[in-house]
């Protein structure tokens, strides 16, 4: 039986700032930036959108028979939670009018949430094939105010729906993972911002990747000729390309020639997106998607997954022939040209106008674009969510 992904929502707020500007103020030549890192533009990210409403805003992006009474898990792999406790999850089943039989959670370890969930529903799909199930992988990367890791900040949601005889991507039993305990990055209890040894931690990353590389081959027997494209998770985009530099030496020419012309059609969303954690490797197979007119139905994907402290894990899945209409292409890039540029001192007001620590009851602003989900508010301790489409009596 087949298994795998059946559809894709993307979602990214509606501001965003201009990496050339941005190392300007800094002090920085701007190829540092978009060479150096990789990057263009980076999502911005209002006190009206939290990993709640990035979820619930990427979901309502699905085709519209996607979430159906067959609908039986729902889980949030984030590692940017707004509740020690409650799960983002049950929060995102609300605001969708989601059928309440459903076992819904969190998976949180670093950016490798989003793949544990996507696994996890792959093997509750297999156990129950009358089944579907929503994975979100739904982040905010925030690393402060000039600090090292500002230029790799970013927000947004990728929602999956797996299911059996799915139309996008049948996933293929050969996922291995790797997990090693390494101090590469933190952000402990009460910090809004991580700790992170940048050097360390693409290091680790590379590290990982020839190791799992390496032990897949072994198992599996599978040779890069063998795959349309190598999708990785993409805290910038230059990591994609260190990795591939990596593997590059087993390669022959015509495969490493491939494989770098779909890496760089891969990371143009998140080259104008920024960093969304979780969700940075399902961003680059959606933009592969819609960036690459050139994949087929039967292309066998490969993909790379990374969470920090760490955990590492390769899978792959092949194409189905409905899979370039199982996103909302179009959808995807009027919602990226209707946001609004800010320049840099809008950006830091931004940046540090959120909703207040602690539980005191407060009220955030209506959000003025066109996201359908978004903070209203703490009272009573908790958060509480606008619904733009309820309001408007739609």
């Amino acid at each position: 039986m087949d298994i795998g992904i059946d559809a894709i929502g993307l979602f990214t707020p509606h501001w965003y700032v201009d990496l050339v500007d941005l190392a300007h103020a800094r002090g920085d030549e701007p190829a540092k930036y978009t060479i150096g890192i990789g990057q263009d533009q980076m999502t911005v990210t209002p006190a009206t959108q939290d990993v709640v409403t990035l979820a619930a805003n990427a979901a309502n992006q699905l085709p519209a028979d996607s979430l159906d009474e067959r609908l039986g898990m729902v889980i949030v792999g984030s590692e940017s939670g707004v509740d020690e406790s409650k799960a983002a999850a049950i929060s995102v089943v609300k605001l969708l009018h989601l059928n309440p039989w459903v076992r819904a959670f969190d998976i949180k370890e670093a950016c490798y949430g989003g793949t544990a969930g996507l696994l996890a529903a792959r093997d509750f799909v297999a156990a129950h094939p009358d089944k579907t199930a929503l994975v979100i992988a739904s982040d905010i990367a925030r690393y402060g105010l000039a600090s090292g890791g500002e230029v790799t900040q970013g927000a947004g949601a990728v929602a999956l729906v797996v299911s059996a005889q799915p139309k996008l991507l049948v996933l293929h039993d050969d996922a291995l993972a790797y997990t090693e305990d390494i101090p590469d990055f933190f952000r402990p209890t009460g910090m809004t911002v991580p700790v992170v040894d940048g050097h360390y931690s693409t290091s680790a990353y590379l590290d990982f990747v020839g190791k799992v590389f390496a032990r897949h081959q072994s198992q599996h027997h599978d040779q890069y000729g063998d795959y349309a494209a190598l999708l990785f998770h993409l805290p910038f985009t230059k990591m994609g390309k260190k990795a591939l530099a990596a593997l590059a030496p087993a390669m022959n020419d015509a495969d490493h020639q491939r494989l770098t012309e779909r890496l760089a059609a891969a990371s143009q969303l998140s080259r104008r997106i920024g960093n969304i954690y979780t969700g940075s490797l399902y961003l680059s197979l959606v933009s592969l998607i819609c960036e690459d007119k050139t994949i087929r139905s039967g292309d066998r994907i490969g993909l790379f997954s990374y969470g920090s402290g760490a955990v590492g894990e390769f899978f792959s899945g092949t194409l189905q022939p409905d899979f370039a209409n199982r996103i909302d292409q179009a959808g995807i890039q009027q919602m990226l040209s209707a946001r609004v540029r800010l320049n840099v001192l809008e950006y830091e007001q931004v940046f540090t106008a959120q909703l207040p620590l602690g539980d005191a009851d407060a009220t955030v602003p209506v959000e003025e674009s066109t996201a359908r989900f978004s903070v209203g508010g703490r009272a009573n301790h908790a958060r509480w969510y606008r619904d733009q489409q309820q309001e408007k009596g739609a």
